[in-house]
């Protein structure tokens, strides 16, 4: 029987032009993901394909933006677009790359929609209403994620990855709680951590409501 899921697509945008650097990228992105997410929450392993994509399959108690924050925010991130889509999948065994199902076209077609609005952010979570909201709230999320300097990235990753508050950000980095303060600010990671909290509301109410 198909079974409940979320499919993730994760793109490297314009890999054609340094293939070695994206796959090494990849392989270190997937070895990354497979490490974060636990046993029960990560339904198959995360692969990657043709040297420019990764893939996922997670529980739907799972929390995708995870994946999305982690790949963007990390030290060696490449640029890239992701897709999540929540829908049923066929049963089977092995990495998600090997996996099929209405869930994994509709993400094909999704990440085609993507690339033609040039979106770096996009989720669907199977309930027209709530989509309509995602239509919208998911690739504002990847742009403000995207749209960050190296240092900015790097406060964001303590912050929004590893949870810490700004104090102790400043403590690890051995900088000033003030120099935390206006880099985050101006890279409006509050905003973005209110607006990644409304997403996950959003995919889990839809998700679990199915």
């Amino acid at each position: 029987m198909p079974a409940a899921a979320l499919v993730l697509f994760g793109d490297v945008i314009r890999s054609r032009r340094e293939p070695i650097a994206a796959t090494e990228w990849l392989r270190i992105l997937t070895t990354d993901l497979n490490e974060t997410y636990p046993a029960g929450e990560r339904l198959a392993p995360f692969e990657f394909t043709q040297g420019d994509e990764i893939q996922g399959l997670l529980a739907p108690i799972s929390d995708p933006l995870r994946s999305v924050l982690r790949a963007t925010l990390h030290p060696a991130a490449a640029r890239m677009r992701w897709v999540v889509v929540a829908g049923e999948v066929d049963p089977g065994h092995g990495p998600a790359t090997q996996r099929s199902g209405p869930a994994f076209i509709a993400a094909r077609d999704r990440l085609t929609v993507a690339v033609a609005r040039r979106e770096l952010l996009a989720m669907i979570s199977g309930d027209p209403a709530t989509d309509d909201l995602l239509d919208g709230l998911a690739p504002l999320l990847g742009e403000l994620l995207a749209d960050m300097t190296h240092r900015q990235r790097e406060i964001a990753w303590l912050v929004l990855v590893e949870g810490l508050r700004r104090s102790d950000a400043a403590e690890r980095l051995g900088v000033s709680r003030a120099t935390v303060s206006v880099a985050a600010d101006r890279a409006h990671l509050g905003s973005i951590g209110e607006l990644a909290r409304v997403v996950r509301r959003l995919l889990a109410r839809a998700t679990m409501g199915a």
